[in-house]
């Protein structure tokens, strides 16, 4: 008989919450994140071997990247989640887009994440999307871990690379370990603390790497590391440590400091050491916020929320499945749970452990896991599950779109299949769906971040759900959701430079060509309140095609 969540022990509980760790990676295009995360995997023993991205021949596909339209790419769109065991711990890695243009998809990831892995290649420091997506969590206060990669090519200076963060991202570096010399002349890192030098060598692709250690003031260790190197890095390395500041855990987890590793992903350098230091440092599973006030995960009855959609992640079987983060108390299979949008009582009969495109029956999971829950169109994002006392956490914001277009069904006899489609994709969180005010118009406007998420509708809508259709952009790069202040501007009917839309709340869109525009019409409406993120919705049901 399994053991029921209220016949937990609290220090069972304390046991299971205080083993798990679960992080997300945040980077630019093609810093290595899908790299990073494969070689996380192959060292936790999930995978017996990384597959690298756009592989050939006889190496695997990449674990995380299973759709379609990822796999004749070569760049990971959706999110998904990855668990495994490493040294006693259990760990949840959210996978997130790599591309520039999923930015949405990864922002409701991140309200899923206790820690973030920000990575940086080595050659750029920090990019457009590292720096969007760190002030998301900013934002959440997530603490950040940083992974600076690619250190056996060329790059710019380590001090440089930490006087950026510092300085761009009011955030505190704090060099775990250092790095001897850089691109053909990487030798390895010296460990800040233990004072032992790992030596750098290349990994055969897609293994684990052999790493010899020797502490820093071993002779041998001048046989094998030019003088000047290793001279240059001990020197910078006291450098760092003279300036006095120390790790502390409590800035870490505040999000006010970070530790830094140097390493390379691709040839596996330096993974083992990062993945031991975050099993140390990272912050396992805190209290959530919720509309009753913040939730421990040590509250005995279990609740969560639900932070992202998939349709059809299995194309044989045409699913949908509903991601779960876990935020307290312990999931079991089978249970009755309350759905706090609808207040209806679910049974949760099929569980899934998810991992990349494979799946199996979770019997249990506890606050920091993710589980799958077969979705027959009852969940939507942010919707909480609970039992016990009434829970309702915070929902999830969306970013404001910035590219806009028409969606076209050329085919009539379509529709029904064009409007399960749209609906589904949307409820998922593929796209926002907007309105035109003229009822006339029964064509839904696609609403994204980036370009590639309208083609990502157009792909999945003709190969999943068989429908072609037709894009007509719209020209206008700005959206604004009306807080204050409609009832005077619905009077004044055509609005110049601006297009009035509904969301799928029914709520009013103000669409603008540029800023300017948008300027213009605060300037001349003063006690009209604009937002440019979409107000959080609880308790409502969205406008269907």
């Amino acid at each position: 008989m399994a053991t029921s969540p209220k016949d937990l022990t609290s220090a069972e509980m304390d046991q299971a919450v205080a083993k798990r760790r679960n992080f997300a990676i945040i980077s630019h295009p093609d810093a290595g994140k899908t790299t990073l995360t494969e070689k996380l995997l192959l060292y936790g023993g999930a995978i017996q071997q990384a597959g690298a991205v756009k592989a050939r021949g006889e190496q695997r596909r990449v674990t995380s990247d299973w759709m379609e339209l990822e796999k004749q790419r070569g760049i990971s769109i959706t999110s998904t989640v990855l668990q495994f065991d490493y040294s006693g711990s259990t760990i949840n890695l959210l996978d997130t887009p790599g591309h520039q243009d999923f930015s949405e998809d990864t922002y409701r990831t991140l309200a899923a994440a206790d820690n973030a892995v920000m990575l940086e290649d080595a050659a750029k420091g920090l990019e457009p999307q590292t720096r969007k997506l760190f002030e998301v969590c900013r934002m959440r206060e997530i603490p950040i871990f940083t992974f600076i990669n690619k250190m056996d090519r060329p790059g710019r200076d380590p001090l440089e690379l930490l006087d950026e963060i510092e300085k761009e991202l009011e955030l505190l570096p704090w060099a775990v370990n250092w790095p001897i010399g850089s691109g053909e002349n990487f030798r390895g890192v010296i460990d800040r603390r233990s004072r032992q030098v790992t030596l750098f060598e290349r990994a055969e692709r897609g293994r684990q790497a052999t790493e010899r250690t020797l502490a820093a003031d071993d002779p041998e260790l001048r046989e094998l590391v030019e003088t000047d190197l290793l001279d240059q890095a001990l020197e910078e390395l006291e450098l760092l440590i003279e300036a006095g500041a120390e790790l502390d855990l409590e800035l870490v987890h505040a999000g006010e400091q970070t530790p830094v590793f140097f390493g390379s992903a691709m040839t596996n350098f330096g993974v083992r050491p990062f993945l031991n230091a975050f099993l140390e440092l990272a912050q396992q599973p805190v209290a959530r916020q919720s509309h009753e006030g913040p939730i421990d995960p040590l509250r005995p009855e279990f609740s969560g929320f639900v932070f992202k959609l998939q349709a059809n992640m299995d194309s044989r079987h045409r699913d949908r499945v509903a991601f779960v983060r876990v935020c307290s108390g312990k999931f079991e299979k089978d249970m009755t749970v309350q759905h706090a949008r609808s207040g209806r009582a679910i049974r949760l009969s099929r569980p899934q452990k998810l991992f990349g495109q494979d799946r199996e029956v979770v019997e249990e999971a506890y606050p920091g896991d993710v589980i799958g829950l077969n979705n027959p169109g009852m969940f939507a994002i942010g919707d909480t599950l609970y039992i016990g006392p009434r829970v309702e956490y915070e929902g999830i914001p969306c970013f404001s779109p910035e590219i806009f277009a028409w969606l076209r069904n050329p085919n009539p006899s379509a529709f029904k299949n064009f409007r399960k489609g749209v609906n589904e994709l949307r409820e998922e969180g593929a796209v926002q769906i907007l309105y035109d005010t003229d009822q006339s118009k029964r064509d839904p406007i696609l609403a994204a971040v980036g370009q590639l998420q309208l083609e990502v509708v157009q792909h999945r809508l003709e190969n999943e759900y068989g429908v072609p259709t037709r894009l007509e952009p719209l020209g206008f790069s700005v959206a604004r959701w009306v807080s204050e202040g409609w009832a005077e501007l619905e009077k004044l009917g055509r609005i110049f430079n601006c297009k009035t839309v509904r969301d799928a709340w029914d709520r009013p869109v103000l669409l603008f060509k540029n800023d300017w525009n948008l300027n213009q019409l605060i300037e001349d409406h003063p006690d009209l309140q604009l937002a440019s993120v979409a107000p959080v919705v609880s308790g409502l049901e969205p406008i269907s095609l």
